[in-house]
C-alpha cells in the first residue's frame, strides 16, 4: 500500500480527471489524501474522500486574452495561490508522510514542498496549454517571464537560489490526460511525459437534471463556453441563440451559462447554469464548445462531433486537432455569424463523416488507458 498526496488547484476542469485517477489508486487498495479545500473539492472527490484542508482562493475568470492573460494568468492567480497555500501543503505531508505527491502542473506550491521535503513527486497535466511548450518555441520572452514568476514562488517559500528545473514539470515523471492528435507534435513533449489520454469516472449526480425533457425525436446539442470564459461568452452565446432559433423541429439544445444570459430562450434550448455533462454525452449528437480538453476529449469518446470556437490558452491546440481530424469544425469566437453557426451545425448533424472521425479519434484517447494507466505508472514510481 502506498500513500499519495494530491494538489490540485481549485478548477473543476483540473480537479476532475485527478478525481478519477484517486479512485482508481483507492480501489487498487492504496491512499489517498487531497490537500485543498473541503468546501470545493468535496462535492467533486465524494464524501469518502480524505481532504486536509487548506483555505480556498477561488478563481474568478479572467477577462484578458493572449499575452495579458498568461500574465493575469500568474500573477493574478498561479503565484498567489502557491503562497496562499504551500504551509497548508507542508502540513498535509507532515500529517500524512506521502510516499509520492501528485501535483497539477500549475499548483506549484506542492512542487516546491516535494522538493522541501526530498519527496517523489509528478506532475499531472491536465490542459495542453503548455505540455508541447508554444512558449518556448515562438515567445523565448514569455517563457522566460513564467520562469521568472516560478522563481519569485521559490524564493518566497524561502527556498535559496533558483528552482533546480522547472517546477511545472517534474524530473520524476508527467503524466497527461490526453492522447492522440490532442496530445500536439511529439517532438515537442517532455521527455518524461506519459500520454495517457483522458481520466474519466463517475461522478456526483445531478437528480435536477430533466433527463425527460430530451426528445428522443430530435437531436440533441449541448452548448458550453467553460466556466472560466463566462464573463466573455455572453454575445457568443447571443449569436448561438440566434442559430438555434430556427431549429426545432430538428433539435433540442442544453446551454450551459449563468441565468439570464439568454433573455427569451426559445422552448427547444434549455438554459443551466450547470449540467451533468459526462451523463449527458450519450443522448448528444454535437457540441458546441470553447476547447476545454476535458470537453473536446468527453465528446470524442463518445463519438459526438464538434463546432469549437477558441478563446484564450491551449484552446486553439485542441480546435486545430479536432478540425484536422474530421472530427469537427474550429470557428471564430470573435467572428462567427449566427447563420455561419447554424450552417456548422447542421453540417456535423447531417454527414455521419464527422461523427465517425469523432468516434476514431476517441478510440486513440481511449487506447491510453486514462486513470487506470495512470495509477499503473504511479505505481512503478513508488518502486522504483
Amino acid at each position: 500500500m502506498t500513500r499519495f498526496l494530491f494538489v490540485c488547484l481549485p478548477l473543476t476542469g483540473h480537479v476532475n480527471p485527478m478525481a478519477a485517477l484517486a479512485a482508481a489508486l483507492l480501489r487498487r487498495g492504496h491512499e489517498v489524501l487531497w490537500a485543498g479545500s473541503e468546501s470545493f473539492l468535496r462535492p467533486i472527490v465524494g464524501p469518502q474522500a480524505r481532504i486536509h484542508p487548506i483555505p480556498l482562493r477561488a478563481h474568478r475568470g479572467q477577462a484578458e486574452r493572449g499575452l495579458d492573460a498568461t500574465r493575469s494568468r500568474w500573477e493574478g492567480y498561479i503565484v498567489p495561490h502557491a503562497r496562499t497555500t504551500r504551509k497548508g501543503i507542508e502540513a498535509a505531508i507532515a500529517e500524512f508522510a506521502p510516499d509520492v505527491m501528485v501535483v497539477d502542473q500549475h499548483a506549484i506550491a506542492g512542487a516546491i514542498a516535494a522538493h522541501a521535503h526530498g519527496l517523489h513527486w509528478v506532475s499531472v497535466a491536465p490542459t495542453t496549454m503548455e505540455l508541447t511548450r508554444p512558449f518556448r518555441r515562438g515567445l523565448p520572452r514569455v517563457e522566460a517571464w513564467i520562469a521568472g514568476q516560478m522563481a519569485a514562488a521559490w524564493s518566497a517559500a524561502g527556498r535559496p537560489g533558483e528552482p533546480p528545473h522547472d517546477l511545472r514539470f517534474s524530473p520524476h515523471g508527467v503524466i497527461a490526460f490526453t492522447a492522440g492528435a490532442l496530445a500536439g507534435d511529439p517532438e515537442h513533449l517532455p521527455s518524461n511525459v506519459d500520454l495517457v489520454g483522458p481520466s474519466l469516472a463517475g461522478r456526483t449526480p445531478d437528480p435536477d437534471f430533466p433527463f425527460d425533457w430530451l426528445d428522443p425525436g430530435r437531436r440533441h446539442v449541448l452548448v458550453t463556453m467553460g466556466t472560466l470564459s463566462m464573463d466573455i461568452a455572453k454575445d457568443f452565446y447571443q449569436r448561438v441563440d440566434e442559430a438555434l432559433a430556427p431549429l426545432g423541429d430538428r433539435l433540442q439544445a442544453v446551454v450551459i451559462a449563468p441565468d439570464r444570459t439568454l433573455a427569451e430562450p426559445a422552448g427547444h434550448v434549455l438554459v443551466r447554469r450547470r449540467a451533468p455533462v459526462l451523463d449527458l454525452m450519450p443522448h448528444l449528437d454535437a457540441v458546441v464548445s470553447h476547447g476545454g480538453l476535458n470537453t473536446v476529449s468527453e465528446a470524442l469518446v463518445h463519438g459526438v462531433p464538434l463546432i469549437v470556437a477558441p478563446i484564450k490558452g491551449d484552446q486553439a491546440l485542441n480546435a486545430e486537432a479536432v478540425r484536422r481530424s474530421g472530427a469537427g469544425l474550429r470557428v471564430s469566437f470573435d467572428h462567427v455569424r449566427p447563420d455561419g453557426l447554424r450552417a456548422g451545425l447542421l453540417r456535423l448533424l447531417d454527414d455521419p463523416a464527422y461523427a465517425a472521425a469523432a468516434r476514431a479519434e476517441g478510440d486513440r484517447l481511449l487506447a491510453g488507458g486514462g486513470a487506470e494507466a495512470a495509477a499503473l505508472i504511479l505505481e512503478a514510481h513508488h518502486n522504483d
